[in-house]
């Protein structure tokens, strides 16, 4: 975690510039106002310039994470907007298991017809080159 430069420590915990997290996340300033524009993070504003709390930075790798996991963004955001309330977890924890099993279920799917489709590709590659193969024979 880089340590805090521009935008100071605050009595409240570190505070970061939106070019401190894309360099720390690898992503362009531009991307992180796209998740402020969706509700993932929500900087406080000090004059013109946004300041990301260690809450936004936490939502910010959670963000990425769900992209990681294939997560569709209001996916994200509801996962993590129930982690952040004080209500019971029980629900929450349903609720993430429910969305990953639905992703879970999409890729074993994608997965088969991956394989489906390698496995029709190496059909026709076998019939090639069992059709080179002939073609060369006549020649010789």
């Amino acid at each position: 975690m880089p340590a805090p430069t521009v935008a100071e420590a605050s009595p409240a915990g570190p505070t970061y510039t939106i070019g401190e997290l894309a360099r720390e996340f690898d992503l362009t300033t531009r991307a992180i106002r796209f998740y402020e524009d969706c509700g993932l993070i929500a900087p406080q504003r000090r004059g013109r310039n946004r300041v990301y709390t260690a809450r936004d930075r936490t939502r910010l790798k959670l963000t990425l994470r769900g992209k990681r996991l294939g997560l569709t963004l209001s996916e994200v955001k509801e996962i993590v907007d129930m982690y952040e309330s004080p209500r019971d977890t029980l629900p929450q924890l349903k609720r993430f298991l429910a969305v990953l099993a639905a992703h879970r279920s999409q890729l074993e799917q994608q997965m088969a017809d991956l394989n489906a489709t390698l496995d029709e590709v190496r059909a026709h590659e076998k019939e090639a080159r069992r059709l080179l193969a002939e073609g060369e024979k006549r020649r010789a």
